[in-house]
């Protein structure tokens, strides 16, 4: 197993990875399987021959067999059945076409689960006029099936964002048909997963029917992001620009947030970041630093105007060296033509990028993540607002715990005091009922709201309401400080 005071490589951590996989699946691991797993880079080592020599003639003749495989989005989804588990492509890969032929089948299909994480656009199989064809599992809840899920018609899957490849691999949730969205084939054949790989490549790899929209707007990305027409079962073909989500404009408020998280980033740090106002102020206050590099769950249009600027070049990085790290992206055209044939811009599976093993490597890892509320003790609720299913784990925890272990590394949670137009505290003396602790007390180490930063590692729980209550807004500090006055181990907390 691997400690984290241990002096690792990528390399090492890698296969370590890949070993653990093994055994769980296999209940073994041998230097073959593991070089195999690695795949065609490390094929030449595993005396894999024949392999190579099928490659060699599948790629000869695939676009033959691209044709044959070509057909309707109707025809194409005929190949799910009742009963069936279908995975969805997700984030700016959303398949528009094939889900609407999905639905557009409810009427021959009856118990099928419908599983993806964040997803654009309607989802039309979570109308309850569908509920006895489809039953949505969620394992991020995006607005477009919050409802459904909070009203019993869908089921949410809490999970790390690290965790959920393994959950396809390891069969404890078996994927049917797999949905994607992928860019045209290459001269070799190879479409990529193009603005989405994260946990697709498991979901793909272990389906019993993969339907892939081929996009000529996709763009082709470099990593761990292709896939051979030779493992698509159908494909159709389509010609649309990729959604584009535009953040607002940051108000005083998340200004005035992101200066106090700016202020702990450092020269040569890499970052976790991801979309949002906050995020976009933390990027505009960093144009004075040097040498930041980029090793993310996702990132948005803000990383690319530091590239621009020369603030991101990514040398310092000790984790992919030279190349912004990331599993999937989501913003406007500008950001899909940047990642287009980049190839300082590396795609992998979110069991490498969610790795906090992997994390930790880098030096100076700072993680920047959200919060919907957190207790005066360092509790932070992310995915729920009370018993009201809101979004998910996602990344956080992976993060948060990687940054932790980094050397010289940060993990900051930063939010603003209030929500509702001030009517509420996010600073709060216990968590709303039915509230998830997505974050634990003892992995925070930063908070940081419009006023100020709370340093909590280390800190008694007294020491950490105090710290808390000084960035709660001012109107709230009165009554969290009354309280803590009603609980023993929050008594006499200092001024």
């Amino acid at each position: 197993m691997i400690t984290l005071s241990e002096p690792l490589l990528i390399q090492d951590i890698l296969v370590e990875h890949l070993k653990d996989r093994l055994r769980l699946s296999y209940g073994c691991w041998t230097p073959h399987c593991t070089l195999s797993m690695l795949g065609s880079g490390a094929r030449q080592f595993s005396g894999g021959r024949d392999d190579m020599r099928a490659d060699h003639a599948r790629h000869h003749s695939w676009r033959e067999d691209y044709k044959k495989k070509l057909t309707t989005a109707e025809q194409a989804l005929r190949a799910v059945e009742s009963g069936d588990s279908i995975y969805i492509h997700a984030g700016a890969a959303t398949p528009f076409p094939l889900i609407d032929a999905l639905v557009a089948s409810a009427d021959r299909l009856r118990d099928v689960n419908v599983i993806h994480g964040l997803t654009f656009g309607d989802a039309p199989y979570c109308r309850p006029d569908y509920s006895k064809s489809f039953h949505v599992h969620a394992l991020f809840i995006g607005a477009n099936v919050r409802d459904a899920v909070n009203e019993g018609r869908g089921d949410y899957v809490p999970l790390f964002m690290s965790d959920t490849p393994y959950l396809f691999t390891s069969r404890v949730v078996p994927i049917d048909v797999c949905l994607v969205q992928v860019s045209p084939p290459d001269g070799h054949g190879y479409c990529s997963y193009g603005v989405s790989v994260d946990v697709t490549l498991a979901a793909r790899k272990y389906a019993r029917v993969v339907v892939a929209e081929v996009n000529e707007q996709m763009p082709r990305t470099f990593g761990r992001s292709f896939v051979h027409v030779s493992r698509l079962t159908h494909i159709i073909e389509s010609d649309r620009p990729l959604p584009e989500h535009a953040s607002a404009s940051p108000s005083d408020v998340e200004r005035r947030i992101g200066e106090h998280v700016a202020s702990l980033v450092e020269d040569g740090a890499t970052l976790q970041i991801g979309i949002g106002e906050i995020p976009n102020a933390t990027l505009a206050c960093l144009y004075d630093r040097k040498d930041l590099g980029v090793h993310t769950e996702m990132f948005s249009d803000g990383v690319v105007d530091l590239v621009e600027a020369g603030v991101v070049t990514n040398d310092m990085k000790t984790v992919m060296p030279g190349k912004i790290a990331t599993s999937f992206v989501l913003g406007t055209k500008r950001l899909y033509d940047f990642v287009d044939n980049n190839p300082s811009v590396e795609f992998q599976t979110s069991d490498i990028i969610n790795n906090p093993h992997i994390i930790a490597q880098n030096y100076k890892m700072t993680s920047i993540n959200s919060a919907l509320q957190v207790d005066i003790t360092g509790q932070v609720s992310a995915d729920s607002i009370g018993s009201t299913l809101y979004s998910g784990p996602g990344g956080q925890v992976d993060f948060v715990r990687g940054a932790s272990r980094s050397r010289d590394g940060k993990a900051i949670i930063a939010l603003p005091s209030t929500a509702k137009d001030g009517m509420f505290s996010r600073i709060v003396p216990f968590l709303d009922p039915g509230g998830g602790v997505v974050t634990s007390r003892a992995d925070v180490h930063y908070v940081v709201t419009e006023y100020g930063i709370a340093d909590l590692f280390g800190k008694s729980t007294r020491e950490r309401a105090r710290a808390l209550i000084n960035i709660a807004h001012p109107k709230f500090r009165a009554s969290l400080e009354a309280e803590c006055s009603k609980v023993k181990w929050l008594q006499r907390v200092g001024k």
